[in-house]
């Protein structure tokens, strides 16, 4: 197991790179996240909300050990940072220039998603109600960006786009995404398809139920042409105690999306505020979850299951002993040697930087 730093800043805020997205090509690893300035005494999220966040890429050509970084090399709107406004104070949202410079347009369609150098990343403005959400497609392992190409509001009060999808084919790919209510609250988890390239993208089906908590941040996968799973990072409601229970549950759909169900809790607990998963299928046929812990000795782990997800095993840990709960919000990919490259945002220190690691482990 190895551990590696991949931006690190005395005085900066590097973080949640499960919002952004990770992508590869053998040896060649691409991730996404976002960068402030770190402020102290801060409760939680120790980051100045009177400073802009930038949106960065980071860049691996060895499997994950050494990185370069980079600006997002994309058109945002206004030129402003793309999902980080619940972290920025009013004069510095993205929201606010949605009619501005590089505002997102219609998508025209003509997307080739098995292009073998495609990639696509989603933004959004916010979390809850009036939050909207856009994309970028890449052909050029995120050298380049095209768009930003408005998701539609499928009649709901928000759409919140963290980057997750599945490619069926040429013209088809299926989304995640995170709704927002009426009331202002986050979740549930629905799932949309696109048959025609992108022209046209429609509601296909909740995934999970309306709850007086949460289910947000989903995290999809393909078994078979007509087997679908989806991980979703939970929350009991608020009103019901000081310290909600938050945990991972697993979804299922035996009709390519069409409906789900319940299918199991991969992992019971996830800490103070809970974490967003990733879901992996192993090169041996295991699953593999990877989550941030947010009590002590807050840490980041993985969990397995060898029957399709109808059990998982106990959480193995991938790294331990962070300052405080501020961290996680994992991204994992399987290189073709087998390594997981597991990235998240990590402190070392209550009142130090937040910053981008990653951890290098063979499942």
């Amino acid at each position: 197991m190895q551990q590696v730093t991949i931006y690190r800043e005395p005085g900066r805020y590097g973080g949640w790179p499960a919002n952004y997205g990770i992508w590869a090509w053998g040896d060649e690893v691409v991730v996404g996240f976002t960068l402030g300035y770190y402020k102290a005494n801060v409760p939680f999220h120790a980051r100045d909300k009177d400073r802009p966040f930038a949106t960065m890429q980071a860049r691996s050509l060895d499997g994950g050990k050494t990185w370069d970084v980079q600006p997002f090399p994309g058109r945002t709107p206004g030129n402003r940072a793309l999902s980080a406004d619940e972290h920025m104070n009013p004069h510095l949202w993205v929201a606010n220039a949605l009619d501005a410079e590089n505002a997102p347009v219609a998508c025209p369609g003509g997307i080739n998603f098995t292009h073998p150098d495609f990639a696509m990343m989603c933004a959004k403005t916010g979390l809850r109600a009036g939050v909207k959400s856009w994309f970028y497609v890449s052909y050029d392992r995120c050298k380049s960006w095209e768009g930003p190409y408005w998701l539609p509001m499928f009649g709901q009060a928000g759409i919140a786009a963290r980057t997750d999808y599945i490619v069926d084919g040429p013209d088809t790919c299926t989304w995640f995404l995170t709704a927002a209510r009426e009331n202002g609250q986050e979740g549930p988890v629905l799932c949309a398809r696109t048959t025609d390239g992108g022209k046209n993208i429609e509601f296909l089906s909740w995934v999970t139920p309306a709850v007086e908590g949460y289910s947000i941040m989903p995290a999809g996968l393909r078994l078979s042409p007509d087997r679908l799973l989806c991980a979703v990072r939970c929350s009991e409601g608020a009103s019901t105690t000081t310290s909600p229970r938050c945990w991972i549950d697993l979804y299922a759909s035996d009709d390519n999306g069409a409906s789900w169900e319940h299918f199991s809790r991969p992992v019971p607990n996830t800490g103070r505020g809970g974490n967003p998963p990733t879901l992996t299928k192993l090169q041996d046929g295991r699953l593999c979850i990877t989550y941030g812990f947010r009590n002590p000795p807050f840490g980041m782990y993985a969990t397995f299951s060898e029957d399709d997800g109808a059990t998982w095993g106990e959480p193995v840990a991938l790294r331990e002993g962070a300052g405080n709960h501020d961290i996680g919000y994992p991204r994992s990919v399987q290189l073709d040697d087998g390594t997981m490259v597991t990235i998240y945002y990590f402190n070392d220190e209550e009142d130090g930087e937040r910053y981008i690691a990653g951890t290098l482990w063979k499942p």
